[in-house]
């Protein structure tokens, strides 16, 4: 899955760390038959004069992407396919920043001040220097913390914050028992740790990969500095920061990853006053590595939603397989009739919120709009389910609080569409169609494929036998998902 790791051969001395190069200057690496344009790395000087390393492509609004605390280098991080990828798409129409924290990477080795404080002051020094008006934020693991406290301290330089498997105090995370056996294992061998905390993301039966994995993490860092990291970042406690932070905030994490709870994600997006919640299918603690499509798809739309980045159909390719959900308000014609061309689209209006918000918290992909609802897929058959009971609760709890009510009807079906021309085409899609034609105000009406395919997880079908949908022969099983509580 990913390329041989291997070291570069650095060009940039540690002694005489140069203040920056010209920006828009890039490095050609030949690798085989491949051409890879490598960024090219920069130099900002940090308050006490640490020298941190950086790069600076794209045009448009800026996403500053905060090191990985303690595992970041920026340029052999760039050799992982996956990761490469993964830059080049948050790219398109945004310039993207990354930089190295101090002490790992190409950054300055030997900085001794390793506070929380020493952490933003760096990340304060790239965004002066590379930013230009409010940036985007997208940060990971520990450096969430220096993410959110600079966001209260600095509201009119952060427009957004993109928090993945964060948190606001250390202490959340830090006394799991897979975090504790990893850390006593740090104090003791360095290599078997690194190999450890690799097979750890890699999986126990991928050891190509987790051998990869353990050379890049030795790569980016020296014991020491882990040592060193590990003893300040159990301390840090942002906590009391939240209340303070004023711009949105979009916060995702992979529903299995063991050493960071779902309810340490949910605890986070609670305690911030303008926040959402995205939980994505996955293991992964990093978003290029198994949750790229969803996180894209959830970064784009919070961001602005840039067509070329969370364009649905151009992520399904031949042969994968996908659950496509339709959405249908009850009647809307009828409701216009009844309530005026005004009052009926903000009906409309609050349908497509919640909709969309559903998405974006269980990785789905809006694919169009259809007038009076909304074409979607998923990534799996469960988080289709999953998502689609949240809109059926999301709707009911606005009716019990709302002057004018509305009903939605939703199909769903699994297959393999066909992608052409930003939409999803074939007989799944069609079965998907009907299934969503044929339900009830409020029902959630799934084919015996979609009901197979969660077999064991929490849901409660209803049988609804056998029945004949518009444009199929033969008559088709349904079932109905049972989701008041």
């Amino acid at each position: 899955m990913f390329p041989c790791l291997r070291a570069p051969n650095l060009s940039i001395g540690r002694a005489g760390l140069v203040d920056s190069v010209p920006k828009r200057s890039i490095v050609n690496v030949q690798n085989g038959s491949e051409m890879r344009v490598q960024p090219a790395i920069q130099y900002v000087r940090s308050a006490d004069g640490a020298g941190i390393a950086y790069w600076a492509m794209g045009e448009g609004a800026p996403l500053v992407i905060m090191p990985n605390i303690p595992f970041s280098h920026t340029q052999l991080e760039w050799e992982i396919e996956e990761c490469r990828e993964w830059y080049q798409r948050l790219m398109q129409g945004r310039r993207v920043v990354r930089y190295d924290a101090r002490g790992c990477g190409l950054s300055e080795r030997e900085a001794g001040d390793l506070s929380l404080e020493a952490h933003f002051a760096d990340l304060a020094a790239v965004i002066d220097r590379a930013a230009e008006g409010p940036v985007a934020l997208f940060s990971s693991g520990d450096a969430g913390m220096v993410a959110l406290s600079y966001a209260a301290r600095y509201p009119e330089r952060v427009s957004h914050l993109v928090l993945w498997c964060s948190w606001a105090r250390r202490s959340e995370v830090s006394q799991t028992p897979q975090t504790r056996t990893l850390r006593a294992l740090m104090e003791q061998d360095w290599e078997i740790y690194t190999e450890t905390v690799a097979r750890v993301l890699a999986g126990w039966e991928n050891e190509e990969l987790a051998r990869r994995f353990a050379l890049f993490f030795r790569q980016c860092t020296t014991p020491e500095y882990l040592r060193a990291t590990a003893a300040e970042v159990y301390e840090w406690d942002v906590s009391a920061d939240l209340p303070g932070i004023t711009c949105p905030v979009l916060v995702m994490q992979p529903r299995h990853l063991p050493s960071v709870p779902v309810a340490v994600g949910r605890d986070l997006a609670s305690a911030l006053p303008d926040s959402r919640l995205a939980l994505l299918e996955g293991s992964s603690p990093f978003p290029w590595a198994g949750s790229m499509a969803p996180a894209l798809q959830a970064i784009g739309e919070f961001l602005g939603g840039d067509a070329a980045l969370v364009d649905s159909a151009e992520r399904v390719v031949h042969g994968s397989s996908v659950t496509i959900l339709f959405t249908d308000i009850e009647s809307s014609t009828a409701l216009t009739g009844h309530l005026g061309d005004e009052r009926a689209q903000e009906l409309v209006r609050a349908h497509n919120r919640i909709v969309r918000d559903a998405l974006s918290r269980h990785g789905g992909s809006e694919v169009k709009h259809t007038g009076d609802g909304i074409m979607a897929s998923l990534g799996s058959a469960t988080a289709g389910l999953e998502c689609a009971v949240d809109i059926q609760r999301a709707v009911a709890a606005r009716n019990e609080e709302a002057e004018t009510h509305f009903r939605v009807c939703i199909g769903l079906n699994a297959g393999e569409p066909v992608a052409e021309e930003s939409d999803l085409f074939g007989t799944s899609v069609q079965m998907a169609a009907r299934l969503r034609d044929h339900a009830e105000p409020g029902q959630i009406l799934v084919s015996n494929v979609v009901r197979e395919l969660v077999a064991g997880r929490p849901f409660l079908f209803s049988d609804r036998g056998q029945v004949v949908l518009k444009g199929f022969e033969e008559p088709v099983r349904v079932f109905e998902v049972r989701w008041r509580e």
